[in-house]
């Protein structure tokens, strides 16, 4: 029989921004702007969900809440029935803007279950959640710095999801430039070719191998490791104002490309130099300094067991 822990559990996960130019469905990195949500066990089978902050006004107050959905998957595997629940969910990361939101739901709902079981991060360890949360959003780069935390490099094997964290130089710093409408990830999708050239290819492998060094331990190379020509010119219809800023950035020497499957820019600087880009936000647009984050979805657990 299962027991769950009494008292509210609370998991904040990090938002994220994929590909980072030329590293797509590959690469990805935690940003400090986090989703908040708490969850309390209730009498009964009742789902109760509260959301504030972005996306309060668009997403399902019922089963279909992706937290929700992301926990029952969860408990599934865990062995564990669907309690009834409370959920309060304090957003603040932009929804449909290519910073992971939905990629922090789901891992958000996976710790939240594991935080909920007693035992549960033996029953499901940071891998095998990992494995759980890539296989809800169908691809890996978002959710493994979400969970993880840091630089990613995440990828499949055979049926497997993997990811290897890389550390990030200290002194390469971001502004995300956040457009006032989004787009949503299937469109962006829809816009890519079946096939590329395979000296595009070619490119993007190399450029994709520059960047982590670059992260790593160069980031002077930031500007040419960017550099991308798989994705990001052909989801220009979907987005033409923030292709023309990665260009505008670009051509002054700013190694910017586009966050996930966009709209939002993420633009490379240090610490001196991130007040001054993020003065440079359009008209309408949003900028976020948040910093890198290290440290990934962080749970706090009730100090009672019932």
């Amino acid at each position: 029989m299962t027991t769950f822990l009494d008292g509210p559990v609370t998991v904040s996960v990090p938002a994220t921004s994929a590909n980072l130019g030329p590293g797509f469905d590959a690469l990805g990195l935690a940003l400090d702007h986090r989703d908040r949500v708490t969850v309390r066990v209730v009498t009964g089978t009742d789902v109760e969900i509260t959301v504030t902050g972005p996306g309060a006004d668009t997403v399902p107050r019922d089963e279909r809440h992706l937290v929700y959905r992301s926990m029952r998957a969860a408990f599934e595997r865990m062995g564990a029935s669907t309690p009834g629940i409370r959920l309060t969910c304090e957003n603040a990361i932009p929804h449909a803007r290519g910073l992971g939101s939905s990629s922090a739901a789901i891992v958000a709902g996976i710790c939240l279950a594991r935080g909920l079981v007693a035992g549960g991060s033996l029953l499901m360890d940071d891998d095998a959640a990992f494995a759980l949360a890539a296989a809800l959003e169908g691809h890996p780069d978002n959710v493994a710095p979400a969970l993880y935390g840091g630089f990613t490099i995440a990828y499949r094997d055979g049926e497997d999801f993997r990811a290897a964290g890389v550390s990030v130089d200290p002194r390469v710093q971001v502004v995300a430039f956040v457009p006032p409408d989004g787009v949503e990830t299937s469109v962006a999708r829809g816009l890519l070719p079946a096939t590329v050239p395979h000296s595009d290819a070619a490119a993007g492998a190399g450029r994709a191998a520059l960047l982590v060094a670059a992260l790593s331990r160069q980031p002077e190379l930031l500007l040419a490791a960017t550099e991308d020509r798989l994705h990001q010119d052909y989801r220009e219809p979907a987005m033409p104002a923030s292709l023309a800023l990665v260009r505008s950035l670009r051509a002054e020497g700013v190694p910017a490309v586009i966050s996930g499957a966009g709209p939002t820019v993420l633009a490379f600087t240090d610490l001196g130099g991130r007040a001054a880009l993020a003065a440079r936000v359009p008209d309408g647009w949003q900028a976020l300094t948040a910093p890198i984050d290290r440290y990934g979805a962080r749970v706090e657990l009730p100090d009672l067991v019932e």
